[in-house]
């Protein structure tokens, strides 16, 4: 049975077509050469809500990028009495063609199956960006830095250094020229953006040790670091003269546009070339309409670090170090759609009520859903000039970050056949924005209100408040020196190599999967917060009507729980990153046995377990990596409306303990 014949088949599916499908999701990728009955491409499709499915081709396809760097470096050390002067010159020349364009093809949303089945519009989500143009990420580096290494006496060491980077703006990010026209004076400006010239990087470093034992060293520093805007940024970027990007509103119309779309929705071609207004003579209002991107100034990320320490040798073989850490990040890229708004504030919300308020209440409510969809999600300023047909989506330099960070450290050097290292470190870090691109699902990369950044201040999913670690290495000296080739390699020849990791769980959170606030972005909004709920538990919400049938407010289904999801209409009072996931505690021990056959040659048997004592670990990703194990579960994880909710045994693998056996000869 083919796609479109199925279309028309029945509005559910069985569990063997369930199966099916999702084995087919799972382990085929459709090629892009295939076609779509009705549509010019096939689209990405997915069924979010219900059976966390994706039909069509590699999502990410078609895609390119060629790179070719011409690089002219030159280095100078001097060195005059007490200093040691170090001059540099690094200039690039990057040629660097690209095409990867978002949501080339379509991509599709769909709440439950049925809504594919009869050809509705999507409700979730349904974006295309119509155009093909090739990015071009050419662009001119400079980078200067002069340093000196002062020895001001032998105990007194002085390191003070400056840095310059200029890094042009690429080729492709300057055609946003073409849309100068969209341009709206005290507003925004659709000029090429220009290169910031400014970016100099003063650092300066101390290093002293007390007395004349040489043991103790004090260390203490300061500097800055540039970062770049990655391409990313301008691929995605393109004036609606060469290609744009189109939302459908889910109640029917692109943006706040006049067009309309209307079921059936693939059987006309979804989104399709020709549907929206596109190509190089754009009149002003259709320009203005059709923007989907802005592309500032550039203001480059930089960092601020400074860091204390004090290290100490005592007993010949053991280093005790303790150090402050401190790292600030600003101008950040934070992804914002400038004229967005959201219709859901502190004025204008359904209430979520934990008890079952009486009818009279619920009928003395002004507010209802259909009022708050009724107002426009388009901020005021850009409502008036004309720019209500997309999301116009820039990534902003307001980012900010901070880490406070205490480190300390035991080191017992390698005598006697053993060596340790136990390391703690205290830390806590802050930022208002982590993600640009969607590379994280834990915490959403978008602002839940795009005109009030502050209010995403919170842990950063990135911070890990504890993190101990001990490892070991014993190479057993029993018998090691003996004569005797049986006792030697039967008896002695043996080595222990051990870690023990204890660190605190990623920060995640809590999403109610809907679009609560109606600003008609994808990116999952909040919950409501019953701070006296327990902090395990999430709720459902029921809508509950006025006696003229309208949507005034939401019961919650479990009064008792913390995270309640934020009906469409509710205000979303929860924060960012809020639940603490599982943390980690593994052991890992390896344990290796060698046979001498002469000085040069031996066979070594070796057997490696990781988390060795089987211990349940139901983390995010691996126990020694961030990487995620699944989207599909980390989605349901953070939604209060399911039993999946901050159920870890249900949600992620137990990284169970594995075994490698590894056996080498050596001659």
């Amino acid at each position: 049975m083919s796609l479109a014949e199925y279309h028309t088949f029945s509005p559910t599916l069985t569990n063997e077509l369930r199966f099916a499908f999702n084995r087919f999701s799972q382990f085929y990728s459709l090629p892009s050469q295939f076609t779509y009955p009705g549509l010019d491409v096939f689209p990405n499709i997915t069924f979010d809500n219900e059976l966390f499915l994706n039909i069509g081709p590699n999502p990410n396809a078609p895609q390119y990028s060629i790179q070719n760097t011409y690089q002219i470096v030159d280095n100078i050390n001097w060195t005059k009495g007490k200093h040691t002067l170090k001059l540099g010159f690094d200039g690039r020349n990057v040629i660097s063609p690209q095409h990867f364009i978002q949501r080339e093809r379509g991509d599709y949303y769909y709440t439950t199956l049925e809504q594919f089945l009869l050809d509705q519009v999507p409700d979730d989500f349904a974006e295309r960006n119509l155009g093909k143009t090739s990015y071009y990420g050419n662009q001119w580096a400079t980078y200067l830095y002069a340093n000196d290494n002062w020895r001001v006496r032998n105990n007194l060491t002085l390191n003070i250094g400056l840095r310059y980077e200029r890094t042009t703006v690429p080729t492709g990010q300057q055609l946003q020229s073409l849309n100068a026209l969209a341009s709206v004076p005290g507003l925004i400006d659709f000029h090429p953006p220009k290169t910031a010239n400014k970016n100099f990087a003063p650092r300066i470093g101390i290093a002293y040790s007390p007395g004349k034992s040489g043991r103790t060293s004090i260390r203490a520093g300061f500097g800055m670091s540039y970062d770049v805007i990655f391409d990313n940024v301008g691929s995605t970027a393109y004036p609606p003269q060469l290609s744009a990007t189109y939302d459908v509103d889910p109640q029917g119309g692109v943006g706040d546009q006049a067009n309309v779309f209307k079921a059936p929705f693939l059987a006309n071609g979804g989104i399709y070339p020709g549907s929206l207004p596109g190509g190089s003579n754009l009149s002003v209002t259709e320009a203005r309409q059709s923007t989907s991107s802005f592309l500032p100034d550039q203001i480059l990320p930089y960092s601020i670090q400074w860091n204390f320490g004090v290290q100490h040798v005592f007993h010949n073989d053991y280093t005790f170090e303790a150090r402050y850490l401190g790292t600030r990040g600003v101008h950040l890229l934070t992804q914002i759609q400038l004229n967005k708004q959201n219709k859901v504030d502190a004025s204008h919300f359904l209430p979520t009520y934990l008890s079952a308020p009486s009818q009279g209440t619920l009928n003395g409510l002004t507010t209802t859903l259909a009022s708050i969809q009724a107002r426009s999600a388009i901020a005021p300023a850009y409502a008036n000039a004309g720019f209500n047909g997309s999301n116009i989506t820039a990534f902003m330099p307001w980012g900010d970050s901070i880490y406070h960070g205490l480190a300390t450290q035991m080191t017992r050097r390698f005598s006697r056949g053993l060596q340790t290292t136990m390391a703690y470190t205290f830390s806590h870090n802050i930022d208002d924005s982590t993600a640009t691109h969607f590379s994280t699902i834990l915490s959403p990369r978008r602002p839940q209100d795009f005109q009030n950044l502050s209010g995403e201040r919170s842990n950063s999913p990135l911070d890990r408040r504890h993190r101990l670690t001990v490892s070991w290495l014993y190479d057993m000296p029993l018998l090691q020196q003996s004569k005797h080739w049986v006792a030697k390699n039967l008896i002695g020849n043996w080595r222990i190599v051990g870690t023990y990791t204890a660190e605190s769980g990623e920060w995640a959170t809590a999403q109610s999967g809907t679009d609560s606030n109606q600003n008609g972005d994808s990116a999952p909004d909040r919950t409501v917060l019953n701070p006296s709920g327990d902090a395990k538990l999430g709720s459902a919400v029921t809508a509950l009507k006025n006696s003229a049938g309208d949507t005034v407010a939401y019961l919650a289904t479990n009064p008792n729980a913390r995270y309640i999801t934020a009906g469409n209409g509710a205000l979303a009072t929860a924060g960012r990153n809020t639940i603490l996931m599982p943390g980690i505690n593994n052991f890992d021990i390896s344990l290796a046995k060698k046979f001498n056959f002469g000085e040069k040659r031996y066979f070594e048997f070796r057997s490696d377990f990781s988390n060795i004592f089987n211990h349940a670990q139901y983390t995010a990703g691996l126990i020694n990596s961030v990487k995620l194990t699944s989207q599909t579960q980390i989605r349901s994880f953070l939604l209060p409306n399911t039993t999946a909710f901050q159920n870890w045994s249900q949600n992620f693998p137990s990284n169970s303990r594995t075994i490698q056996l590894v056996g080498k000869i050596v001659f």
